[in-house]
């Protein structure tokens, strides 16, 4: 009676095993079957592309932003430029190299070849005390592509200085002057001593939105 309860019972144990149905250590032993790594895989394979998408989006507008954040350094820069050597003028005519009389103030209309900018300013630092005076002549020129400025050692006589380039890749530069009576494209005026109250500049760079200036010119009068 007791052997054959046991019979049974191994038999049923043998059956049951024979239709998938092991022990849990059995089926812990089997391991990953093909189709659980394969799908494992693909899922690390999306997780990995995507985290090199996301760094590679990172680096590129990072890249972006410190390209746009230099830019807008350069503007700051040549704007706040302009506006000391504008806001500073003085109506002083002056003699070029050839000893001829040139205006206070030349206002050309933003062409390549021919000053742009060409006036006297105050307020010029002297920290190594030398033998000279706190009036400097300065200029502004568009040289090929390349806005640049140059000052002069002397008032008279005088020829211009190395060039500091402020702007490169300048396609278009146009000016405008204001006086009592509106805006001008040059300043041409008939007295040589006379000044603009304003002066507007509108530059376009490759790649880069129309950008326009506004100066005050000299003391308010």
């Amino acid at each position: 009676m007791r052997r054959g309860g046991v019979g049974h019972g191994f038999e049923s144990s043998k059956r049951f095993a024979e239709h998938g149905f092991g022990s849990s250590r059995r089926s812990s032993e089997r391991g990953f079957t093909l189709v659980e790594l394969l799908v494992s895989l693909l899922i690390f394979g999306i997780i990995a592309a995507a985290g090199v998408s996301l760094l590679g989006f990172s680096v590129t507008a990072q890249a972006a932003a410190s390209e746009r954040l230099g830019e807008m350094a350069t503007v700051r820069r040549m704007s706040a430029l302009l506006t000391a050597d504008l806001a500073q003028a003085v109506p002083r005519i002056t003699r070029n190299e050839a000893g001829d009389a040139t205006p206070a103030f030349i206002g050309g209309a933003g062409a390549a070849g021919e000053p742009m900018l060409a006036f006297v300013r105050g307020g010029w630092a002297n920290l190594d005390e030398q033998p000279r005076a706190s009036l400097q002549k300065v200029e502004y020129r568009l040289d090929g592509r390349r806005l640049e400025r140059r000052g002069h050692a002397m008032l008279d006589g005088a020829a211009a200085g190395d060039p500091a380039v402020l702007f490169d890749d300048v396609e278009r530069i146009a000016m405008r002057y204001r006086d009592k009576d509106g805006w001008r494209d040059r300043w041409d005026p008939a007295r040589p001593d006379a000044m603009p109250i304003a002066a507007e500049m509108i530059v376009k760079r490759a790649a880069m939105p129309e950008l326009r200036l506004l100066f005050l010119v000299g003391t308010p009068r």
